[in-house]
This record gives structure tokens, C-alpha cells and sequence, in this order.
């Protein structure tokens, strides 16, 4: 990996413009907060609306836009696929497979989502695609982006949305040598180290739908000198670093997380299932 400037991507998920427990003053913080780091990237990984409808996405369109930052990727989630969602999402953002060349990094996002379905899958006419973005990339730090999981998080009850070809995924990743998964959709911040590649899941930014005593927060990446740091940002409140890992040495630190973290919520957050 060669030794520019460091790279700065900032990941928000599972907004949910049109929820009853959508809170914008938490999205428009997230958004003051991000474009005052200038980052280099801004990555929003997913359910941009609670029910796909055409003025939901025109909502969250109006939020992204907002974003001062040169590049960034928007992928859709399950609840963006529900009620031809889809065909509102490709209107205002193109492509829901899309790849982002940088100096020192490539990242590559993709559509897990099925109309009108929870469950996900990429799909086997999907993995060239995969394949192909990350090829002649060795020596740059490889990021890729999807919604829903592909394995378990923990406090997110019983398991039913990993994508349903996830093991051939996993191993497409590890063969194209993956350093870095991000994903959103069950709206529990967590983190798992599989072989050398780290799969990092957000949790939601900007609404109520929490689990146990998790908050609304938005994940921080930066990238310098084949170092990668994740930190967990909470809108009005301070940060924490989650993983700190080497992608030359494999070297890491992983920090320990739980699921019902003893802190004393705050008063305005209201907590509900998913």
C-alpha cells in the first residue's frame, strides 16, 4: 500500500425517512458532523426509507444531498425494495452496484435486497461483478459494502436475516483478499474478525428502533499507511474506537462490545424493537 494522504470514510445506515421513530435532528446532526470532517468518502449503507414510497426517497434524497463530500455510495436495503422501491432508487442514484477506485483503497457496494422481502442474497450472476472490481487491486485496502448481514450479530434475536447465500460470498471475499465489510440493517453496531478480514455492522443514525441500551451512531473509518481504525460516533456525543487493525501485518485490536452496555440512556431516546 502506498503512503498518500489518509483516507476518511464515514458509514450511516438504516436512516428510515417516513418512520414513525425517524428523528431528524439526529440525521441533521450526523450531516453537520460529518461534512466538519471533510471525509474522503461518505457511505450510506441501506433502508434510506421505512417503506419505499416515492416521497420517503425523495425525503432521504434531500438529506444525502447535503453531504459536502466529492464521492459518495448509496446502496439500497430492504426496506427500500418494498413497493418497486427499487425503481424511485435508480432513478435518483443510478446503479445499485457501484465501485469507488482510490489511491490507497477500493471500495465496492452491491444490492442484497429482494422486492418486498426481508431476506437478501447477492446472487451467483452478481459474483463476476464482485470479482472482477477488486481484481489488480492487491495493493490497495479492499472495502466492501452490502446492507444485510452475513453473519450473526449478536442481540439481534433469533437469526433469520443473514443473506441466503452468504457462505459463497464470505469465501469470494476472502479469495479477493476483503479487508473490510460494512454492512447496517438489524440496527446493532458490532464488530467480527473472520480470517484477516473485519466485518464492521452500523447501527441506525437517526431513529428510535433500538435494542437494549444500543444508541443512534454512525461509523468513522480512517485509512493511513495500511492502518485502519474504526469509530463508533454518537450524533451530539463522543466517539469510541472499535477496531484498530493493520492490513499488511494483520496486527489488530479489537475493543470489547456488548450488546446491553450499561450506560444511562438518554431521556429523548425511546427504545423499540426492530
Amino acid at each position: 500500500m502506498s503512503t498518500s494522504r489518509k483516507l476518511t470514510i464515514c458509514q450511516i445506515s438504516d436512516i428510515h425517512c417516513g418512520s414513525a421513530y425517524f428523528i431528524p435532528d439526529l440525521l441533521e446532526r450526523s450531516i453537520l458532523e460529518i461534512n466538519d470532517m471533510n471525509p474522503t468518502a461518505v457511505v450510506v449503507s441501506g433502508d434510506l426509507t421505512d417503506a419505499g414510497y416515492r416521497q420517503e426517497f425523495e425525503a432521504a434524497a434531500e438529506y444525502i444531498r447535503r453531504f459536502r463530500c466529492e464521492n459518495v455510495m448509496v446502496i439500497p436495503g430492504n426496506h427500500d425494495s418494498r413497493n418497486v422501491g427499487y425503481v424511485h432508487f435508480e432513478r435518483l442514484y443510478g446503479e445499485r452496484y457501484s465501485c469507488i477506485d482510490f489511491d490507497d483503497a477500493v471500495m465496492v457496494g452491491i444490492d442484497s435486497s429482494e422486492p418486498d422481502l426481508n431476506d437478501g442474497r447477492v446472487g451467483r450472476e452478481h459474483y463476476q461483478f464482485i470479482h472482477d472490481s477488486f481484481a489488480g487491486s492487491d495493493d490497495k485496502l479492499k472495502i466492501f459494502v452490502i446492507h444485510h448481514h452475513l453473519i450473526p450479530i449478536p442481540g439481534t434475536g433469533r437469526e433469520r436475516n443473514i443473506i441466503f447465500d452468504a457462505g459463497d460470498v464470505l469465501e469470494l471475499l476472502d479469495d479477493v483478499g476483503v479487508d473490510l465489510v460494512l454492512s447496517g440493517h438489524k440496527h446493532v453496531p458490532y464488530s467480527w474478525k473472520l480470517e484477516n478480514m473485519f466485518i464492521v455492522n452500523a447501527g441506525t443514525a437517526s431513529t428510535t428502533r433500538l435494542r437494549g441500551n444500543t444508541r443512534p451512531c454512525y461509523n468513522i473509518i480512517e485509512i493511513e499507511d495500511g492502518r485502519v481504525q474504526v469509530f463508533r460516533k454518537y450524533p451530539f456525543k463522543e466517539r469510541e474506537l472499535t477496531v484498530d487493525f493493520n492490513s499488511v501485518t494483520h496486527e489488530y485490536s479489537r475493543y470489547e462490545e456488548r450488546i446491553d452496555q450499561e450506560v444511562t440512556p438518554d431521556p429523548e431516546i425511546a427504545v423499540s424493537g426492530d
